[in-house]
């Protein structure tokens, strides 16, 4: 009974210097034990800062694109990755010209995995005869799409048309503090690949979240916003600190199966202020419902930076268009005869009278072109992220709802007097 007694005095010792361990059940690390397990080390912040690396630091939304050359390319190329002073990717086409495009997203907007000129934007402007400019960036949520559109909107680059990009968890991402621990194993995969830090991001950011105690959704500012601060990261108590209650990330683990349980008390708060319910088996939520009860969050999350983001556009007389791509979960499904989990979010654009361009839908008509499966289908285009061929082809699905936007039209599209040439007595065969 001694032992017994020395025992349970011994691992409550634990749960108070540690946090909350194991869940005895499920074998896996709590929350607050998956913090302190999963930390950078300082070499990777060093590189993040001082060196080149793919990412650099930025105060407002975390990072943006860097200087760095990864080994990520098609036919296991390296792809040429760079960016200019004023903060957007390197172009060329006709980049001397004044620009009425602005584009803002995640890595779909980037085009991560290509190199500078093989982007859609590239595609696109020298289609057009005007450049396009790409404020895109590998691992933003739309939150922090909204908020580097905000800022740089706001200068001298701003542009008359505003293009945001919707991809994939682009919902979720939008809710998080700091994605790092989401990503940690990919992180670790990079540093012994490309680099220790070479590919460091997913440190804290601006974000919305909600507040259990209204139902609200609150705007944050970044909580290491400056080079001195972000080394608090590597303090496990102080990670703790400000992660703890971060309730999507904690979801998100959750999901993966990284932690064994999860908050039930503020899971069934957030329930009860989205409408949603909340299934419970043996005394923890099922996997599905809080997969369910994260995909609401974020939609109520992404409809609010939506309406905000079309009051900044229309207060400066700006236009705005919304680009949706889920190539994982919507385009895959609608390619396998299957539903869409985002129908949510297509019906509200719909309804708002938003601008929209759905990838998704040009996807799963194009399919039917072919006598493929879905995989062989999406080999084509994709290697994770669009391949140079997969840009090529969204750019030109894209090509005609920019024309019909722009006013004045593209050069390429002004004089519709004059008669197309025929080649028909030119080109032997044709």
């Amino acid at each position: 009974m001694a032992r017994l007694l020395a025992t349970i005095l011994f691992l409550s010792h634990l749960s108070i210097v540690y946090g909350q361990t194991a869940s005895p059940s499920s074998g896996k690390p709590s929350f607050t034990e998956y913090i302190r397990r999963h930390l950078p080390v300082k070499r990777e912040l060093d590189v993040f800062l001082n060196e080149m690396s793919w990412a650099k630091f930025d105060p407002e939304v975390g990072y943006v694109l860097g200087n760095f050359v990864p080994r990520d390319g098609v036919d296991e190329s390296a792809t040429i990755s760079t960016s200019q002073p004023d903060g957007t990717r390197t172009s060329f086409a006709y980049c001397n010209q004044p620009c009425r495009i602005n584009t803002y997203g995640n890595s779909f907007t980037l085009c991560h995995q290509v190199s500078d000129g093989e982007t859609w934007q590239e595609y696109l402007a020298a289609h057009l005869g005007e450049p396009i400019r790409n404020y895109g960036m590998g691992g933003f949520g739309l939150y922090q799409s909204y908020r580097r559109m905000l800022r740089e909107e706001q200068t001298d680059n701003g542009a008359e048309y505003v293009m945001l990009y919707i991809w994939g968890d682009d919902h979720r991402r939008s809710l998080l503090r700091c994605r790092y621990l989401l990503i940690d194993a990919w992180n670790r995969k990079q540093n012994s690949q490309e680099g220790i830090g070479r590919m460091f991001h997913g440190n804290f950011w601006s974000n919305i979240e909600m507040n259990l105690d209204t139902g609200k959704l609150e705007e944050h500012e970044n909580r290491l916003s400056t080079h001195t601060s972000l080394y608090k990261m590597l303090d496990p108590d102080w990670m703790v600190e400000n992660l703890e209650d971060d309730l999507a990330l904690e979801m998100g683990l959750y999901l993966r199966g990284e932690i064994g349980d999860v908050d039930l008390a503020r899971l069934k708060r957030l329930s009860q202020h989205l409408g949603e319910e909340l299934s419970v088996e043996n005394g923890r939520p099922t996997r599905a419902s809080v997969d369910a009860l994260l995909d609401a969050y974020s939609f109520a999350a992404t409809k609010q930076i939506l309406e905000k983001a079309r009051a900044f556009t229309e207060g400066r007389g700006k236009k705005l268009m919304i680009i949706l791509l889920d190539p994982y979960r919507v385009t895959r499904a609608l390619l396998d005869g299957g539903t869409r989990y985002d129908q949510e979010i297509v019906d509200y654009l719909k309804d708002k009278n938003f601008r929209t361009f759905d990838m998704n839908v040009v996807h799963q008509e194009d399919f039917k072109s072919f006598n493929l499966n879905s995989n062989d289908y999406m080999r084509r285009y994709f290697i994770g992220h669009y391949s140079p061929a997969g840009n090529h082809f969204f750019a030109y699905a894209l090509k005609g709802h920019v024309v019909d936007w722009l006013d004045p039209k593209p050069v390429p599209y002004r004089d519709t007097q004059q008669k197309i040439i025929d080649f028909k007595e030119y080109l032997q065969g044709f």
